[in-house]
């Protein structure tokens, strides 16, 4: 029996799924956003993911729904759980990839290193977190923020006076240790609603003005003991939240040696863009073998390095696909990704894989690669 899955969200992660659903057998659907986005191919809906009819509407034929980004309401995904509705990942897990406040509450339950933190409520509060850390401090909206949206650096508690000022009786804002490190990492994990799980290779991911710019996989320079530990917080967070589906756990390296817990994703990420090309099974196959309840994949790399570059804003002039010949006559190893977005400064456009056994030289030919369509 074809297994039937819904994806809410029509942008890139879930155009990404529709290749491995064809290879699966699995019949994909898509409730996207408005016409036009970069899953249209498998869209079947269009309208609000926050109207609870509509989503009614669109799983009303559909065995498993999953998502494209965490941002459906709590009180729609449990109202599809009360109606019988399988979804991965379920409210009880989705709830701390959608609150930075609740994650670290749960994080500390978990006994998960990660940075000092606090719930603060007015600058006052916020000051005397700061001059407990150092003289700086790290201020998150709780909700809603991702590529850099929703942080602040701070070193003075007025500093976010305008997001306090917009705050509802009872609501606060997340200040975070302002955390020295000299890396970025990610760890993936892959389970099933049974608690079968599978880790993927720790890699390096480099930010640029608060948006992953590139994934070094798997990252280098590590130690036994450091893939040892990442894998076990990744697993230790999988299983504590149940998480089903893709968890990626973005993680510091900090200049003591410690590793930290900076965020959640529960859902393929942009950490794992390198697996499509660069591992035994990529996260988008993973994450529907794991929602619809499947054996999972084996994700040991098929290289030695694999790097992600993204292709962030496009070329200034013309279209994305105007670039496509000249990139793949000159950098034939490289792989393409686009997500049929229109080009925009600062804005995720596509990404390009480049696999190979010397890590400078697939360095050099994903970024050359991906320098095309700028």
């Amino acid at each position: 029996m074809t297994v039937r899955v819904g994806v809410i969200g029509g942008g890139q992660l879930a155009r990404m799924m529709i290749a491995p659903a064809v290879e699966l057998g699995i019949d994909l659907r898509v409730l996207a956003e408005d016409h036009g986005m970069s899953a249209q191919l498998a869209a079947t809906a269009v309208g609000d993911y926050r109207d609870l009819d509509t989503v009614r509407a669109f799983v009303r034929e559909i065995d498993v729904v999953t998502f494209d980004h965490e941002h459906v309401p709590q009180d729609v995904l449990r109202a599809l759980v009360a109606d019988g509705v399988q979804v991965h990942p379920g409210p009880d897990a989705l709830q701390f990839a959608q609150d930075k406040l609740v994650m670290r509450a749960r994080l500390a339950e978990l006994g998960v290193p990660q940075p000092d933190w606090a719930a603060v409520s007015d600058a006052e509060q916020l000051q005397r977190f700061i001059d407990e850390h150092g003289g700086g401090a790290v201020v998150k909206t709780p909700r809603g923020g991702y590529d850099g949206k929703g942080v602040r650096v701070v070193r003075a508690g007025d500093e976010a006076a305008d997001w306090f000022a917009g705050l509802a009786e009872g609501e606060s804002l997340l200040a975070e240790e302002l955390v020295s490190f000299t890396r970025e990492l990610a760890q993936q994990i892959a389970r099933r609603p049974g608690g079968e799980m599978v880790a993927y290779p720790v890699v390096e991911t480099v930010q640029r003005d608060g948006v992953c710019a590139e994934v070094i996989a798997p990252a280098p320079g590590t130690s036994a003991r450091l893939v040892q530990v990442a894998e076990q917080i990744g697993r230790t967070i999988a299983e504590g939240v149940g998480v089903t589906g893709m968890l990626a756990v973005e993680l510091f390296e900090t200049d003591d040696e410690r590793i930290l817990v900076n965020e959640l994703a529960m859902r393929p990420h942009n950490s794992g863009h390198w697996s499509q090309d660069g591992a035994i099974t990529g996260q988008f196959e993973q994450h529907l073998r794991a929602v619809a309840d499947l054996p999972l994949g084996r994700t040991e790399p098929r290289a030695a390095w694999t790097v992600m570059v993204n292709i962030l804003g496009g070329p200034k002039d013309g279209a994305l696909e105007d670039r496509f010949s000249q990139a793949m006559t000159e950098h034939p190893e490289a792989k393409i990704h686009t997500y049929g977005k229109a080009p925009r400064p600062g804005r995720k456009v596509g990404h390009v894989n480049v696999a190979g056994s010397d890590l400078d030289d697939v360095v050099y030919i994903a970024r050359a690669a991906a320098a095309q369509f700028l």
